[in-house]
């Protein structure tokens, strides 16, 4: 099994690449956290942690009856979820991958940072959050997109639940949970794949560079011309990548 987490959009990022990793024998999952996408429930701030997601990842394998190891890619936040689960041991991780993902201090963006005041969220509306929103994926894009497909990205948000829980994710963003990891990073021998749209404007291509030099296993893929969910901007790079890495010898 292979979880794809998301971070600060939904799994709505990963639609365009499932096909493909599925064509090389691998069973793709791609989840959505409590309060996010078409999932049930709702974040609160203490909850949203990467840490914490981290944990409720093992709550959600063990409610789909799953044992055994399972391998991870993450997105955004989801990619520092996903190195959580590696160096956290409660469940065998085998291989992981961060796609335009947290690392070190390079989160959380101006743009995510100014919720983590509780009076600036506790006064923003459903639809200051998707009016944010829009801005955030129009820009993580990094290619025309229709009107349509906006939407359908936003779609989630028109929920105040989903807003709320959006709110909460802004609101736990701290990277020294990211920072905290580094000694661990630091003599991981598990294998890691970094995937990145060179022109991504939030977590820019220099930080996967670094970890890529300091962190133990770690390769690195360049996906040029594509910004921050690069499966977007070549879905086939990326399939082709994370299916070359999870399906090959362990």
């Amino acid at each position: 099994m292979l979880l794809l987490l998301h971070g600060t959009y939904w799994s709505r990022v990963w639609q365009r690449v499932l096909d493909d990793i599925s064509a090389a024998g691998l069973r793709p999952i791609a989840v959505d956290f409590p309060g996010f996408g078409r999932s049930g429930g709702e974040l609160t701030v203490e909850a949203a942690s990467v840490p914490r997601l981290s944990a409720w990842l093992l709550r959600f394998l063990d409610s789909i009856g799953h044992k055994g190891p399972v391998m991870v890619a993450g997105h955004d936040i989801g990619g520092g979820v996903a190195q959580h689960l590696m160096l956290a041991g409660a469940v065998e991780v085998p291989r992981v991958a961060v796609v335009n993902g947290i690392m070190y201090d390079s989160w959380p963006v101006p743009g995510v940072a100014r919720f983590r005041d509780p009076a600036v969220a506790a006064a923003t509306t459903r639809d200051d959050v998707l009016a944010a929103r829009r801005v955030s994926v129009v820009k993580a894009l990094g290619r025309p997109a229709s009107e349509a497909e906006i939407t359908e990205y936003l779609d989630p948000w028109t929920d105040p639940r989903v807003a709320r829980s959006w709110l909460a994710l802004a609101g736990a963003a701290d990277h020294r949970y990211t920072m905290e990891m580094l000694p661990a990073l630091l003599r991981s021998k598990t294998p890691k794949l970094l995937v990145w749209g060179e022109d991504d404007p939030f977590q820019t291509v220099n930080f996967a560079e670094r970890y890529a030099r300091e962190i133990p296993n770690t390769k690195l893929v360049r996906i040029s011309s594509a910004g921050h969910i690069p499966m977007e901007n070549d879905p086939k790079g990326v399939a082709g990548a994370l299916a070359e890495f999870f399906a090959g010898k362990q």
